[in-house]
């Protein structure tokens, strides 16, 4: 952790600005910073638009956001603002965007496993969910996904109640969902696990766009499939533990 608080210039003044937090909160704070930095990195903000949200373990219905307004290389550990699940600011200072936090309350009120969720519009990603064919088996990183995987139509710009039934009835039980001309969604039972998802996610979308035609593809058969996903899956919710130091030193060795 002191690395990471040498690139984010954390001191005990910085923490001093905030409400007594406790330590799981903290952590959960550099957490979602980090994945914030490394998502810029990655080019997958839209402007101010788009979030993640993270829930602080042992704060029932407490959870993390980034100010409206902030680009994602702008986010720290302390400018995070602190929601309910209706998106109503508990703590922190700045706007919060409340319509785009409405998806991410709608997945945290029904899926309590998604104890952090991506909402992101992300070129390569939009350009799939486009394609009628969906997300097809044609890569390793493709078949993370092969039996989890939702699919949502495009209702428009702000999401209704009734809207949030049907997008919460799509995702089910899943990792994640494609919103059709519009972006995905991912969750993860940690930070760890939704970035991890969403990177292979993001692979998975370029490496069938460079195939140029969805015609003629080698698809692997479905036994196969279903076994490449039920390895892929094997570390269950420590997916994505390992990787993550690696996506720390990522952070840590931008400039």
């Amino acid at each position: 952790m002191s690395s990471l608080n040498q690139k984010f210039h954390i001191n005990s003044e910085d923490w001093a600005s905030l409400e007594p937090i406790s330590d799981q909160e903290k952590q959960v704070r550099i957490d979602l910073a980090t994945a914030y930095q490394l998502a810029y990195l990655k080019n997958w903000d839209d402007g101010i638009y788009t979030h993640i949200s993270a829930a602080i373990l042992g704060e029932e219905g407490a959870y993390l956001l980034n100010q409206f307004g902030l680009r994602f290389n702008e986010i720290t550990p302390q400018n995070l603002v602190k929601v309910n699940i209706d998106g109503q600011i508990l703590s922190g200072k700045g706007q919060v965007n409340q319509t785009g936090f409405a998806i991410h309350g709608a997945v945290h009120a029904a899926r309590l496993d998604a104890h952090c969720v991506f909402h992101l519009h992300i070129d390569s990603v939009i350009a799939v969910s486009a394609q009628k064919k969906g997300l097809l088996p044609i890569s390793q990183h493709a078949l993370r996904f092969y039996q989890d995987m939702g699919y949502h139509p495009y209702q428009g710009l702000a999401l209704s109640s009734q809207e949030q039934t049907s997008l919460i009835a799509n995702l089910g039980k899943k990792k994640a969902m494609l919103l059709h001309n519009h972006g995905s969604i991912v969750c993860g039972s940690s930070i760890q696990q939704a970035f991890y998802l969403m990177d292979v996610l993001e692979r998975a979308c370029k490496i069938q766009l460079l195939t140029g035609s969805l015609e003629g593809l080698i698809l692997p058969d479905s036994e196969i499939c279903q076994l490449t996903y039920r390895q892929l899956c094997s570390d269950g919710d420590d997916e994505g533990q390992i990787e993550w130091p690696a996506y720390q030193r990522m952070f840590m060795d931008s400039k």
